[in-house]
C-alpha cells in the first residue's frame, strides 16, 4: 500500500542534523512506494531543500517566517498543522530529538491519532509495518502496529540508516504562506552549555567519564581521545552531580539516550540508570579499576586498570594508526 509521508528536517546552525536524513529513510520505508515529502520550518530554510531530496525525499514544502526563527512548540506546530492540511499524509516521521519529543506529541493530539515515540526499527511484516521500540529503560523491546488512521512515529538516532546522497536527484523544493500568530513564547536568546563539536546524540562515537574522572580537568584526556576519533564527550550523572561536567552532557534514563557505534566508559560504574541511556551501543569498551564493576556485564570488551593511563595510551595509538591510514 502506497502512501504519502512528511517527514520533519530538523535545522540546526543552519544545517540539517543527521537525524532528518535517517527520517527520510525511514519515511521511505513507509511510503511503500509512495512519496516522501520533506518539511522545513524556519526562518530562512529554503536552501537545505535541495539537500534533504538527495538524501531521498520526493519534494520538500517550507515554511519560513521570522517569529521561527526559533523553536517554539506554538509556532512550529502551527506551520507544520497547516502543511498536513495541504498535503493529507498517511505518515509522519519526526526525529526523536528534543524537538520531536516536544511537538511530536501536541501533532498527535490534534490529529486525534496515535504515536509511536522512539522507534529503533521499521520492518514489514505479514502485510503490516512493524515499528519496535525499547520499553523499561531498554531492558525489554515491544513491537507495534498501526491498523487505523496516520501511521506517526519518532526515531531514536542512529539506529535507522540515511539512504546513500544522491546529488543528481532533484525534485521540488515549494513554499507554504503559514499566518504565526498568538505565540505564548518568544525566544530571546539561547544560551549553550554544551560543548562545541560533534553532537552527543547523534555522535558515532562517544567517550564517557564518570567519578572516576575525580575533575573537571580529568575529562582532558577523554576529550582528546574523542578529537582523535571524530566523537563527543559524555559523562554519567554521578559526574554531572560532582559537578566535573554540564548536565547537558549527562547521559541515562534522566539524560541523553545515545546508540553509538562506540562507546567508551571511563570510570563508570554501570548504574542500572546510566545502562538505560547507552547499553544499545553497537560497541561498549569499559575501563575501571573496579574489576567488579557493573558496567562489565554489558561491555563487548573491558580494560581493568587506571583511565588516566590507559586513556592517553590509547589515543596515542589511534594518532598512530590515523598517522598510518593517511
Amino acid at each position: 500500500m502506497s502512501r504519502k509521508v512528511l517527514v520533519l528536517g530538523e535545522v540546526r546552525d543552519g544545517s540539517l542534523r543527521n537525524v532528518s536524513f535517517e527520517a527520510v529513510a525511514a519515511g521511505k520505508t513507509i511510503a511503500e512506494g509512495g512519496e516522501v515529502v520533506g518539511v522545513l520550518i524556519g526562518k530562512t530554510v529554503s536552501a537545505l531543500g535541495e539537500e534533504l531530496i538527495q538524501y531521498g525525499a520526493d519534494r520538500v514544502v517550507v515554511v519560513e517566517d521570522d517569529k521561527l526563527e526559533q523553536y517554539t512548540s506554538d509556532g512550529f506546530s502551527q506551520a507544520f498543522m497547516a502543511i498536513v492540511e495541504q498535503e493529507n499524509p498517511e505518515g509522519i516521521i519526526f526525529g526523536h530529538t528534543a524537538l520531536g519529543k516536544d511537538l511530536s506529541p501536541r501533532i498527535a493530539s490534534k490529529l486525534s491519532t496515535g504515536l509511536i515515540s522512539d522507534s529503533t526499527s521499521i520492518e514489514e511484516a505479514g502485510g503490516n509495518l512493524v515499528f519496535t521500540r525499547p520499553i523499561y529503560s531498554g531492558k525489554a523491546f515491544e513491537k507495534k502496529i498501526v491498523t487505523d488512521g496516520v501511521i506517526f512515529a519518532t526515531i531514536r538516532p542512529n539506529n535507522i540508516a540515511a539512504l546513500e546522497k544522491d546529488d543528481s536527484k532533484s525534485g521540488d523544493v515549494s513554499s507554504l504562506s503559514v499566518d504565526i500568530k498568538d505565540l505564548r513564547t518568544i525566544i530571546k536568546e539561547v544560551v549553550r552549555k554544551a560543548s562545541e563539536g560533534v553532537d552527543l546524540s547523534e555522535a558515532k562515537v562517544i567517550i564517557a567519564g564518570g567519578r572516576g574522572v575525580k575533575s573537571t580537568e580529568g575529562f582532558n584526556p577523554l576529550q582528546e581521545l574523542a578529537d582523535v576519533l571524530g566523537g563527543a564527550v559524555g559523562a554519567s550523572r554521578g559526574a554531572c552531580d560532582a559537578d566535573y561536567c554540564d548536565y547537558s552532557l549527562q547521559i541515562g534514563q534522566t539524560g541523553k539516550v545515545v546508540t553509538p557505534d562506540l562507546y567508551i566508559a571511563c570510570g563508570i560504574s554501570g548504574a542500572i540508570q546510566h545502562l538505560a541511556g547507552m547499553s544499545n551501543s553497537k560497541v561498549i569498551v569499559a575501563i575501571n579499576k573496579d574489576p567488579e564493576a557493573n558496567i562489565f556485564n554489558v561491555a563487548d570488551y573491558g580494560i581493568v586498570g587506571d583511565l588516566f593511563e590507559v586513556v592517553p595510551m590509547l589515543t596515542e595509538e589511534f594518532k598512530k594508526l590515523k598517522v598510518t591510514s593517511s
